[in-house]
């Protein structure tokens, strides 16, 4: 038989495997299921569907050792995918797996939960930005007070979680604080412990959205991101890269909510139409409902010193509870942090560094020794009422009670530190007279030196930025102490009190507490004359007499701006100076204040937008100060752990 006869059946075979291997399969080639094998993972992940009263169901993701025996529980309720949130790795090892935050929990034993709320990513229902507690700014009836009772029924009922011991914590930050404090209200009898940490209480006075009146626009992104989809997107280009030109450019919020197609976003809606303190925010700040409902549940609140975002709601809240006579479950912490900081690492903030990493300090040393108290018959935690790390001597200081400068009433223990003609600044009140300065709407303060973009990762530390960038402006007043020659302690809230004149109608009052560094530092050159912001607000001036209806000020004539600033701990040491600067416009951090009244900022139009000559008045009736809380540098402390 010829040789190619014999070879044709063989290359017959070869081409029909060929033709096999090249024949695309019926139904494509993504298979109905695909795991990734978990035989060696040391967890398990459940992602289960809770169903709430309503019949709502809530995309929760449970994380459980393969270990895990009569494990307590710690829950997070978050607006920001729960999946995400519980994933920081796809190690096989929990430990790695979940947040770094998370380890001191994974290293204890316990059972980790986060669930979205409803109306995000993977759970149903409709999402209300800070939904209202049940009532009159809630007509449904369930709130995240239910939402917390409901799922938190659910994982300890043992049908559910064997693993469980039948006890449950909760902690977050920010928003997921908010639903940490809202959990409090009526807590679930097996919730026997909470961390608020950063938790949004108040979005007008103080958090996210206003202080004392006066409108971020560094948070407006976040509406889109967070309304504008279910599972998050995109949100508008604000334009070029300096943002202080890109809102400036545009006018009022109001103006760029349109321009950006936020004017599309119901809750940009409903928000822009209470620019004051109304019923709208009235009845959604929580510390008046914490104070209505005090509960018995250990809490541990958190804040930053210099939290960028929430730095009012944690301490407004721990004070709200303490009057209530609740000392001995209510612990406040506060350290040298920017929000949420405590969740990562905590050795610095922007120049910086720490006695170590603070952040793990506090998850180490104060919150897992009161979850495993609480949640596992461990230990006391021994927590004192109040850890507040000291700024200016680099060490936490732990308080029976605090602050210090109430002993004897908070408003006696303030000293007024009077601004003086020349830009002095002393404790006695200095020849009476004024200092003027033009407010331009058009050359507003930047908050940061320019160009301010709020993508360039200064927004995180941007609280403990050098000043000196401000100072020296004509619109900024400047007014400081001689080189100190003993070290001074401030332990407290420091308060403005301004007394100022202005042509226009209305305008805003910016008041900053300032460290101001020796000129000369050999160590650390660029550190010579430093001004660093220990406490720094700003106000709204047509508040000035109610924040629920606001008034015009009558142009020319004296009024009085008083309002508490940020809480401070700090030390300023021999050689430094204490200074305070004053001025009408932190921008594009805030709106700017037309300075003419209109009805509601949010949609002032061009012409509204004038100049005003704002005089500052000293001494005499009319003596503008800061009140500080200064105090013995020597102060008894509780014994440190």
């Amino acid at each position: 038989m010829p040789r190619l006869a014999l070879l044709l059946p063989l290359i017959a075979l070869a081409s029909a495997g060929v033709s096999a291997q090249q024949q695309p399969p019926a139904s494509g080639d993504i298979p109905a299921t695909f795991r990734l094998p978990t035989a060696a993972d040391d967890f398990v992940k459940r992602e289960v569907m809770i169903p709430m009263r309503d019949g709502v169901k809530l995309h929760t993701v449970i994380v459980v050792s393969k270990n895990a025996t009569n494990a307590p529980i710690v829950l997070t309720r978050t607006p920001y995918n729960a999946s995400a949130r519980a994933n920081r790795s796809d190690s096989p090892t929990m430990l790695n797996a979940l947040p770094l935050a998370d380890e001191i929990f994974v290293k204890g034993g316990y059972i980790r939960v986060y669930q979205d709320i409803r109306g995000k990513y993977g759970s149903e229902g409709d999402y209300v930005v800070t939904r209202p507690v049940i009532g009159a700014l809630n007509p449904t009836k369930v709130d995240h007070v239910t939402d917390a009772w409901d799922t938190i029924d659910w994982l300890v009922n043992k049908a559910n979680l064997p693993q469980s011991n039948g006890r449950v914590g909760m902690i977050g930050s920010s928003y997921e604080g908010l639903t940490v404090a809202m959990a409090l209200l009526h807590p679930h009898p097996a919730l026997r412990v909470a961390a608020p940490e950063s938790p949004m209480i108040d979005g007008w006075m103080g958090d996210d959205w206003f202080h004392y009146g006066a409108f971020r626009l560094a948070n407006i992104a976040w509406l889109g991101g967070q309304t504008g989809y279910k599972a998050g997107g995109t949100v508008p280009p604000t334009g070029g890269w300096d943002d202080y030109d890109n809102f400036r450019e545009v006018g009022s919020a109001g103006d760029w909510a349109r321009k950006s197609g936020y004017d599309q976003l119901p809750y940009w809606t409903r928000m822009s139409q209470h620019p004051s303190y109304d019923g709208f925010w009235q009845g959604q700040a929580l510390d008046r409902l914490l104070a209505a409902n005090p509960s018995n549940v250990p809490t541990l609140w958190e804040q930053g010193l210099w939290d960028q975002e929430d730095m009012y709601g944690a301490i407004t809240a721990w004070e709200t509870l303490k009057a209530k006579g609740k000392v001995g479950n209510n612990f406040l912490v506060m350290g040298p942090w920017r929000h949420s900081q405590i969740n990562r690492d905590g050795r610095s903030l922007g120049p910086f560094q720490w006695n170590g990493d603070t952040a793990a300090q506090f998850r180490e040393q104060m919150v897992l020794p009161l979850f495993d108290q609480y949640l596992k018959d461990g230990p006391p935690a021994n927590l004192p009422a109040a850890a507040i790390y000291n700024t200016g001597e680099n060490r936490w200081d732990r308080f029976a009670d605090w602050p210090l400068a109430c002993a004897q009433g908070c408003a006696a223990s303030l000293t007024p530190m009077y601004l003086q003609a020349g830009g002095g600044l002393a404790t006695g009140k200095g020849t009476p007279g004024g200092d003027a300065y033009v407010s331009d709407p058009a050359k507003p303060v930047p908050h940061l030196p320019r160009p301010v973009n709020f993508g360039d990762g200064r927004w995180g530390d941007w609280l403990v930025s050098d000043q000196r960038h401000a100072d020296g402006r004509p619109d900024v007043m400047t007014y400081t102490t001689p080189v100190l020659t003993a070290p001074m302690r401030v332990s407290g809230a420091p308060i403005a009190d301004l007394y100022a004149a202005t042509t226009g109608s209305d305008g805003d009052f910016v008041v900053k507490v300032i460290d101001v560094f020796p000129a000369e530092n050999a160590t650390d050159p660029k550190m010579g004359g430093y001004q660093l912001p220990i406490s720094l607000d700003i106000f709204r001036g047509r508040y000035r007499d109610s924040f629920e209806k606001p008034s015009a000020i009558p142009a020319g004539k004296v009024q009085r701006y008083r309002f508490r600033l940020p809480t401070v701990n700090h030390v300023f040491q021999p050689g430094h100076r204490v200074m305070v600067q004053v001025q009408s416009s932190l921008f594009p951090l805030y709106d700017r204040n037309p300075q003419t009244y209109v009805k509601n900022i949010f949609f002032a139009k061009a012409g509204d937008y004038r100049k005003a000559t704002v005089t500052i008045q000293r001494g005499g009736v009319h003596a503008s100060a800061v009140l500080l809380p200064i105090v013995a540098v020597e102060q008894p402390q509780i014994a440190k752990r």
